[in-house]
């Protein structure tokens, strides 16, 4: 960006505001988070108008378009959420550790707010709301960088929350939201006086991107190939209820099913299954050799013989890909090699099956006889998440208000010198 577009006075402005949401107490970080959520509820109208503008400036087959549309249900529910996370325990100011030294010293270790968190996200105005009830409720200034797809409901989104900061008397600069340009995201990535962690939300290419130019500490929340296996030993009926829950409930999420692997023995007496939950949604399979023969003797239409591009795929759309396996350690190998180890499910009657899969996958989240989507902050009781960290360093699955904090040593002396 050019000198005269520069962010950096906002963030600057971010980073004083960040010491009067700190300061609160925790009665009033609960109240200010509360006040958003009735802010929401009282401006719905004013919010959906907002989003309709955005709306009408993308495609409706876009996979980006549901992740986009506010309905008045949907607005409801960020605003249970964060009522929610107003309720949670605050997660600073707890003690983690005392030690009293032989010399004196007395040493604790406590937990305090990060600071200034930066988020970098994609066409979802819920996380706009999300993000920022999560980062006051831990004593955090949050610095916001939504696509322009949502620049229409973001904004008033941002107007709606900073009225509240203004009616309690806290600044404005405490929720920044950054211009929808691009050019905005260099500025931020590299602003390490300012912000003091970044994370990124949205496709695979936009958290590639934060990672190769982020010299700002980065967590990332990861894009989900998500997998179901069915095994020989699974309630076939239970078995078909989880998998279309978890690929057409909301397919644009990324806890969504991809890839349903099915054990060849129950191959034949499966698949079939499928069909009643998959053709209201038109649902695309994309199927190997044995399970697309079984599909098409079965009569379904929405066929497609799978390449090895369609494993591996984070879908985002009704759209699947099936694969038959010479059981669990074939499931296994091949979970290994295209999960994104997001979320991962098996369907068992076996508990020792199930314990070893449980055991044995990488993945933030793993399921026995339960839909992936539920992997979200909100299902867990975390109220809501920042994103689904994929990564192993400080948090990992929904990143949620407890890890929205870091730790800080106080010593108290009497004049000890080493």
């Amino acid at each position: 960006m050019s000198e005269i577009f520069s962010i950096i006075p906002q963030l600057i402005a971010c980073k004083k505001a960040a010491k009067a949401i700190n300061r609160l107490d925790d009665d009033s970080r609960k109240s200010v988070t509360s006040a958003i959520a009735s802010m929401l509820l009282k401006n719905i109208d004013t919010i959906l108008e907002a989003n309709a503008l955005d709306l009408a400036a993308i495609d409706k087959e876009n996979p980006l378009y549901d992740r986009l549309k506010l309905t008045p249900e949907r607005l409801k529910d960020i605003a249970t959420a964060t009522e929610m996370v107003a309720t949670l325990p605050d997660p600073a100011g707890k003690k983690l550790s005392e030690i009293q030294r032989p010399n004196g010293l007395y040493i604790e270790k406590i937990t305090v707010p990060i600071g200034v968190v930066g988020a970098i996200y994609e066409a979802r105005p819920n996380v706009t709301v999300d993000i920022t009830a999560l980062c006051l409720r831990s004593g955090n200034a949050v610095v916001l960088k939504g696509g322009s797809d949502a620049q229409h409901s973001n904004t008033i989104l941002v107007q709606l929350m900073q009225q509240v900061l203004t009616d309690t008397g806290l600044p404005q600069e405490i929720i920044t939201l950054l211009p929808s340009q691009r050019e905005a995201v260099g500025e931020l990535l590299t602003a390490t006086r300012y912000v003091d962690v970044i994370i990124p939300r949205g496709s695979q290419g936009l958290i590639d991107f934060v990672r190769r130019n982020a010299t700002v500490p980065t967590i990332e929340t990861g894009a989900g190939v998500c997998h179901t296996y069915v095994h020989e030993k699974a309630d076939l009926e239970k078995a078909a209820a989880i998998v279309v829950n978890a690929k057409t409930q909301r397919p644009s999420v990324c806890n969504a099913l991809d890839t349903v692997l099915v054990d060849e023995k129950i191959a034949a007496d499966f698949l079939p299954l499928l069909i009643p939950g998959f053709i209201p949604f038109q649902e695309g399979v994309y199927a190997d050799e044995d399970a697309f023969a079984i599909l098409q003797s079965a009569g379904y239409p929405y066929l497609h013989h799978a390449t090895d591009e369609d494993f591996g795929r984070e879908y985002l759309s009704q759209n699947c890909s099936i694969k038959t396996v010479d059981g669990l350690a074939k499931a296994l190998d091949h979970i290994a090699q295209y999960s994104s180890r997001h979320s991962e499910a098996i369907v068992t009657e076996e508990d020792a099956v199930a314990e070893h899969f449980l055991r044995e996958v990488d993945a933030a989240a793993v399921y026995h006889n339960a839909s992936t989507r539920f992997t979200d902050g909100g299902e867990f009781g975390l109220g809501a998440e920042m994103g689904i960290s994929t990564q192993k360093l400080h948090a990992r699955g929904p990143f949620a208000l407890e890890k929205l904090v870091c730790e800080k040593w106080v010593v108290r002396g009497n004049g000890q010198v080493r």
